[in-house]
């Protein structure tokens, strides 16, 4: 632990756990994952469950329709894998044809979804269980019904004018709104789609009858995918990115994930220690912010497609560059950037990205499932905006994720939309180990505040020395364009004060918003022997231990 801070006290303990822990944004979600290892399962076979349970339980925010990535330490093979499944453009795709609302609702605003490929890929290539045992619980909570919390009533409700614009509407708008809390929801269309998958798994969602509808749903709505785009979509393995950072090991997911957006970002606050990295000292935050807007602009400049723009990975994430870095931060003054997303307008003095080539030294979820053999598997998921693209084609109950929006249209844009494109894609888990052993897993949802705000947590951990649900409760906040910074309005308001004279732009949210995402975490204590989880009260996170 570094300096000397108050860790502010969690609401709820850590859960604990001997034999495996499940976390996630739902309770029921979380449970299933935890029915799956007790039925001899492994965290593979969880994680299936976890997943597909969110779809009924969190069906603003995630489903077979989404798309995604996953950190998986497999412990049979003692290395950490990356699964992309973060979907494609449709192949005929043309964005002369785009509107920028076109990229935000309906139809044209989907890409080829990539969860279901995901989901089956983690459980072909590692599962135990019998596929169809897997979605049993989320097939029954589809049939049977939920009960709407309170945060899913108010993400519903916001989502309400989205939804109306559809046919598909009517699975959860009655009468011009969506339901209230405490209101029991049966979703048949959901549970026979979930069916389907779990007896003909890949083939079926991508080649078969169920894929036939999905097409001709959309096609009747002006829809672009196609039977090939689908038949020829699959998840792919591929290598982790990773850094070293004080004495741990840190793994996130490679382009076109921005998960070095976050490594950047830790990269150069590696090199603050003692008195200048204490727990909420305006110095240290203020020192964050600069931090996070360097590496912002880096992402801007070099996030997307991996097959369409080579980000230098080697060099943003090396030692050298994070020390040329850190020198630009000015201690006293708060600087300019340009915001979030690619812009030919910027605003005068804005920061512009570091040259990093000659170094070569709203509506997501997250969860993570870990079992008594050692694996440990962590997943970003997403529909995009609330209910995705707000479309369910045909009698499906799968709604479509909306992730061209986070496409450009610009030309001479990294992230430019083309036809067959992946996106810049914000979802990055994180796995960090000590000594050559899985130490912990943290993710969040969150858009590009995902990049921001894993940083903080991660640090709150591993460097103020709080349990895992210490760290994820503490105080986030998110750097905007310009000098505007979100701050959680339990940031110490001296913290606030300070940061303002330094030219900062300080805005309030409320204590627990999820402006700043919705954090789960789990952490292996290998000498006792025991599983510690975190699950962030800014949703209806739930960490079960067993």
């Amino acid at each position: 632990m570094s300096g000397l801070s108050v860790i502010p006290q969690a609401n709820r303990p850590a859960a604990m756990g001997v034999n495996g822990m499940a976390t996630s944004a739902h309770p029921l979600a979380s449970l299933a994952g935890v029915r799956m290892m007790m039925a001899g399962g492994n965290a593979f076979d969880a994680a299936v469950a976890v997943a597909s349970t969110l779809n009924v339980c969190e069906p603003f925010m995630s489903g077979a329709g989404g798309v995604g990535l996953a950190l998986a330490y497999v412990a049979a093979e003692d290395r950490v894998r990356a699964l992309n499944f973060s979907g494609r453009m449709p192949a005929a795709a043309d964005p002369e044809e785009y509107e920028a609302a076109d990229k935000d609702v309906g139809i044209k605003s989907a890409l080829v979804p990539g969860n279901v490929a995901g989901w089956l890929t983690l459980h072909e290539t590692y599962g135990k269980l019998d596929r169809e045992r897997l979605f049993e619980p989320a097939i029954g909570y589809a049939e049977n019904g939920t009960a709407i919390t309170f945060f899913n009533a108010k993400s519903i409700g916001t989502s309400v004018p989205r939804l109306a614009l559809f046919p598909s509407k009517g699975i959860f708008v009655k009468n011009g709104r969506g339901p209230g809390p405490g209101e029991r929801v049966r979703q048949p269309q959901l549970a026979e789609s979930l069916r389907a998958i779990a007896r003909g798994g890949k083939d079926e969602f991508y080649r078969g009858e169920l894929a036939a509808r999905l097409v001709k749903g959309a096609k009747e709505l002006g829809g672009q995918m196609t039977d090939e785009d689908l038949a020829t979509y699959d998840a792919e393995w591929c290598e982790p990115i990773g850094i070293e950072y004080r004495d741990y090991e840190i793994f996130s997911v490679p382009p076109n994930s921005t998960g070095f957006q976050l490594l950047e970002t830790l990269k150069i606050m590696e090199g603050f220690d003692g008195s200048d990295l204490v727990f909420q000292h305006p110095e240290t935050v203020h020192s964050y912010i600069e931090a996070v807007k360097l590496a912002v602009t880096d992402r801007i400049k070099w996030g997307g497609d991996p097959d369409h723009v080579k980000a230098p990975l080697k060099g943003l994430l090396s030692s050298g560059y994070a020390e040329r870095q850190r020198s630009r931060i000015d201690r006293d003054n708060a600087a300019v950037v340009s915001g979030e997303e690619f812009s030919r307008m910027i605003p005068s003095g804005s920061l512009k990205a570091g040259s990093a080539d000659e170094f070569d030294g709203g509506m997501t979820t997250h969860f993570a499932v870990a079992d008594s053999d050692g694996n440990v598997v962590s997943v970003t998921q997403t529909l995009g905006g609330g209910f995705g693209s707000a479309v369910a084609p045909g009698d499906t109950g799968l709604f479509l994720n909306n992730m061209a929006h986070w496409f450009d249209l610009e030309e001479g844009a990294p992230n430019r939309l083309e036809g067959g494109k992946r996106v810049d894609f914000c979802l990055a888990p994180t796995q960090t180990f000590k000594d050559g052993r899985f130490h912990v897993s943290l993710g969040t949802p969150g858009s590009w505040g995902i990049l921001q705000t894993t940083p903080q947590f991660v640090m709150n951990f591993l460097d103020f020395g709080m349990n895992v649900q210490e760290a994820i409760e503490a105080p986030r906040l998110r750097v905007f364009e310009e000098r505007r910074v979100v701050m959680e309005e339990r940031f110490p308001y001296h913290v606030r004060a300070a940061l303002a004279e330094k030219g900062h732009d300080i805005e309030l949210a409320e204590p627990f918003s999820t402006t700043v995402g919705g954090a789960q975490g789990i952490m292996v204590d290998h000498e006792s022997g025991t599983f510690q989880g975190g699950a962030d009260p800014r949703r209806d996170g739930a960490a079960i231990g067993w």
